[in-house]
């Protein structure tokens, strides 16, 4: 069925003339002096930066982790409910059928949602809540009962509720927004139900952009960061490579001309074919590891650790300050949902820019529950052969995880896998595709938040993607804990975005029934 909608251009190669091209001046000069001013307080005093922002950091895990948690919650459940409902039926978009096929669609979603930070992730935290109990459970840790709390635990910092603040309530709100009312896929958007007109015009509007992209900004450069350090250090251990900064450097402007390259091109150019290509490669690692590496126990481990997650879900999701460790909380469950808040809203704008002729219900099933089962069975495949080689003293991790050194995790639960030096570097390449395929649809979506429509010029997208790179050798130079203190930051930013999110608790199932009205699918008021 289709339905009345503004013109929108749907060409990738739309262009610009003159000083448009280049977006809100307002959010290019906040995003951009913040950048500059990042690094240049960096340059002056270091620890003063990071002494700073991890005070703020540990501020916010404290006193606002418990507003997180019970934010995603609300999130996920109403989602859920909206997803269910009649007003599920309703398309996205003005297009008869999708403007992509199902499988291009889920990947775009898988690598742009998981990214590299997944990947980094993947082997590293399953095998350290074996070593190190999680607050929620109490078994012994390093034992065959601490199995399925571990995978439990990571299942929860990555599971349903991570991925449904990342794009249901939110995603629904930009495409009823942009496709009926004509509004630009821009954060700002998120508020319109709420403001209407005065928010897409001034400077309030500005600001809102502009605090989004700053996040966003904060949490790609350290995934990029990281991955520079993780393929050093690889490199090194592999192929005898050297891991010095100039090994980084060459990292880096790898992988930026190839995100550069696939944002240029467009979503259904180079961001289709990155994220198609990483989904195939993951499917065939999987595959490797599932059939000639611990079957048996994989199998096993993800029953249960899946219905441990299920069991002690709530258990889990409401754990705070007052019943776990404080520093637990702060670097684990309330680090990684501010994280996922700090991306929401762009992570919003490209689910409702890749999702023309979806339904609301696919979409949000899509990105709150299929993706985190799939995401959850590539922790087991990776995290949970990582625990089955731990358990059977391959190897002993406990030092580098406690260490937080997960790039060291990765590197050595790859060469125990099944191929060895070969699986390692298959692994290696995969986590440069992922963080790959974040680059390039990060770069695409805040171009689409300057520009205000959703076919920015290439120049925007590639100006973007080098500002990336650029800050992350800037900081990879200082030393890597310039990247660990952006990243703090994340949760910092997480205040401020969270209450552009916050209307969308009740203006996502409102714009649902809106849209499905619009399309004859309810009856009118």
């Amino acid at each position: 069925m289709s339905q009345t909608s503004p013109s929108r251009p749907n060409n990738e190669t739309t262009t610009e003339t003159g000083l448009a091209r280049f977006g809100d001046p307002l959010v290019l000069i906040l995003t951009i002096g913040f950048v500059i001013a990042f690094i240049g307080l960096s340059l002056w005093d270091m620890d003063r930066v990071a002494d700073g922002i991890g005070a703020g950091f540990a501020w916010t895990a404290r006193v606002l982790g418990s507003y997180f948690q019970v934010f995603l919650l609300l999130t996920f459940f109403i989602g859920i409910g909206v997803a269910l409902s009649p007003a599920g039926r309703a398309t996205v978009g003005d297009l008869e059928r999708p403007e992509m096929s199902t499988f291009k669609w889920l990947s775009i979603i898988m690598c742009t949602l998981l990214a590299g930070g997944g990947v980094f992730f993947a082997a590293g935290e399953p095998v350290y809540h074996f070593l190190v109990t999680p607050p929620a459970f109490d078994t012994e840790a390093g034992t065959a009962e601490a199995v399925a709390g571990a995978l439990a635990q990571s299942f929860m910092h990555w599971g349903f509720l991570a991925w449904a603040v990342l794009g249901s309530l939110t995603a629904v709100v930009l495409a009823y927004a942009h496709y009926i009312k004509g509004q630009p896929l821009r954060p700002r958007t998120l508020l319109y139900p709420v403001f209407g007109e005065r928010i897409m015009r001034g400077w309030f509007g500005g600001v809102v952009d502009a605090f989004c992209v700053i996040a966003v900004v904060a949490g790609t450069v350290g995934p990029i960061g990281f991955l520079a350090t993780q393929l050093s250090f690889g490199l090194s251990e592999l192929f005898g490579l050297p891991a010095t900064f100039a090994t980084q450097l060459g990292i880096l402007a790898f992988l930026g001309l190839i995100y550069i390259t696939s944002a240029v091109t467009g979503v259904h150019r180079g961001i289709q074919w990155l994220s198609r290509f990483n989904v195939l490669l993951a499917i065939a690692i999987g595959a490797v590891i599932f059939v000639f590496g611990p079957t048996l126990f994989l199998f096993n481990a993800y029953v249960q650790g899946m219905g441990t997650y299920i069991s002690s879900f709530f258990t889990m999701a409401t754990m705070t300050a007052e019943t776990a460790p404080g520093w637990w909380m702060q670097w684990w469950t309330v680090f990684f949902f501010a994280w996922f808040i700090g991306y929401a809203p762009l992570m919003a704008v490209f689910v409702a820019r890749i999702s023309r002729g979806r339904t609301i219900r696919q979409m949000i099933l899509a990105v709150a529950v299929m993706a985190p089962i799939a995401t959850t069975i590539w922790f087991t495949l990776l995290g949970g052969s990582g625990i089955y080689y731990q358990l059977n003293e391959v190897f002993d991790l406990a030092e580098p995880l406690n260490n937080f050194q997960f790039d060291v995790a990765t590197l050595t639960v790859a060469q125990a896998l099944p191929g060895g030096t070969w699986m390692a570097a298959a692994i290696m390449l995969l986590t440069l595709i992922f963080v790959a395929t974040t680059g390039d649809s990060m770069s695409y979506s805040i171009a689409m938040v300057g520009s205000g429509h959703d076919a920015p010029h290439p120049l925007i997208r590639a100006f973007w993607g080098g500002v990336m790179a650029i800050m992350a050798a800037m900081l990879l130079y200082m030393g890597s804990g310039q990247i660990s203190v952006l990243q703090q930051f994340i949760v910092i930013t997480a205040i401020p975005v969270s209450l552009i999110l916050l209307p969308s608790l009740w203006t996502g199932p409102k714009t649902a029934y809106a849209m499905a009205r619009a399309q004859g699918l309810l009856a009118k008021d």
